[in-house]
């Protein structure tokens, strides 16, 4: 995105309507973290969010670069080791990010170290028993959903046409593919996988929930309790299920457009199984 007007300011309004007045505590504008009531706990709150005048171009618009890699990966391990001998606070990964950021200076500065930093993070977060519960409110692109928001315990949306999830952008895909963007978003329709739109991504069983009827850009302060209400929802629901990410497929939904890829991951323990008793015995 490079006009100001097409920049989406999603993860910013998200993160203010739920954080409320609480003190953002990163010296980074492009990334937001506040520690702030949710259910009667403290939760914090963790988004990626535009800047203008961002030190790396490419990081302008909301995408994942290497400063915000490392600050995610900072402030994850902070909660990590604040809370070591206490109560695991939730955290909440707002989501809105187009991209990770690409540009030469990026791949020469290392920006797969960055983005797999703050991916380690929070899955480090999740198994010392930190639930992590990613909230989609904008898109969910390539490798800055890797790196922040999906390693988290349960994944929940807003339904809105502006929520998307895919590995690389329309564009990007069309070129990889040699096709159009229109023969893409065709293919999309027949393929959930290959699709944009949050409802095909809800149908491959990843999702733990999709909120209807909220305005994603102006919420309401009824539409923002209704998601306070489903990420207390989420949380309990992680602090009662594995620390793993077993859960993405043992929804009906999973079981109906993820069938081989349960049969193939059930095969492979079985294998697995087998070759540790082989060892044993021998």
């Amino acid at each position: 995105m490079s006009a100001e007007s097409d920049v989406s300011r999603r993860g910013r309004i998200w993160f203010d309507a739920l954080s409320g007045a609480a003190a953002n505590l990163s010296s980074l504008r492009s990334v937001c973290v506040a520690d702030a009531p949710l259910g009667g706990q403290t939760a914090r709150f963790i988004a990626v969010v535009p800047d203008a005048q961002n030190r790396f171009p490419r990081a302008r618009a909301g995408e994942v670069g290497l400063d915000e890699g490392w600050a995610l990966a900072h402030h994850v391990r902070a909660t990590i080791a604040d809370d070591k001998d206490g109560a695991r606070r939730p955290l909440i990964a707002i989501v809105d990010v187009s991209s990770q950021a690409y540009g030469r200076r990026e791949e020469l500065l290392g920006i797969h170290l960055a983005c797999a930093a703050a991916a380690d993070a929070y899955a480090s977060a999740r198994l010392a028993g930190h639930p992590v519960i990613a909230l989609l409110v904008g898109k969910a692109m390539s490798g800055a959903f890797l790196a922040h928001g999906y390693q988290a315990n349960r994944i929940i949306a807003l339904d809105s046409r502006e929520v998307m999830v895919q590995a690389m952008g329309k564009q990007a895909a069309a070129r990889v593919t040699r096709s159009s963007v229109e023969e893409m978003e065709k293919l999309g329709e027949r393929i959930a996988p290959v699709a944009y739109d949050i409802r095909s991504y809800a149908s491959l069983g990843l999702l733990h929930k999709l909120i209807e009827g909220i305005d994603a850009d102006s919420p309401s302060r009824a539409d923002v309790g209704r998601v306070r209400e489903e990420l207390v929802g989420a949380i309990t629901d992680a602090r009662g299920g594995a620390p793993d990410l077993a859960s993405r497929l043992t929804s009906a939904a999973a079981h109906k457009t993820r069938a081989a890829s349960i049969e193939v991951r059930r095969r492979l323990a079985e294998q697995w199984r087998s070759a540790e008793q082989g060892d044993v015995r021998s």
